[in-house]
């Protein structure tokens, strides 16, 4: 996965950037399909917003989140990535079950079902 950092109006240190690295490969786990992801920390006054944006096939995720240390920031913007990543893992795991025509619920009979032996 490649990880890009740009920083505005400060200047990265060698800790932040291994920080962001470490923090973001966590992320291959929910999803296998990433081909990039570019980091962009604005200094403004006295906080630091991190915006991350990853891209997927056929999507792209984008999150900004803003505190008073870049780390922190970058922390904050990786959870909220990660819960959508999350999701994103969801929605797609939930498709690959349905059959195709089937409305929702009428899928193939699941063990204990009834399977009409009424008298």
């Amino acid at each position: 996965m490649q990880i890009s950092l740009t920083a505005r109006h400060f200047e990265v240190t060698p800790g932040l950037r291994q920080f962001t690295n470490t923090r973001l490969e966590k992320l291959q786990k929910f999803a296998t399909d990433i081909h990039g992801v570019h980091v962009v920390v604005v200094q403004e006054k006295a906080r630091y917003e991190a915006e991350i944006t990853m891209r997927l096939n056929g999507s792209q995720l984008v999150v900004t989140e803003s505190h008073g240390e870049p780390g922190a920031a970058i922390e904050l913007a990786a959870d909220r990535l990660e819960q959508q990543l999350r999701r994103l893992k969801d929605r797609r795991t939930d498709h690959k079950g349905r059959r195709i025509g089937a409305p929702d619920g009428e899928g193939t009979p699941e063990e204990g079902d009834d399977l009409g032996d009424e008298a």
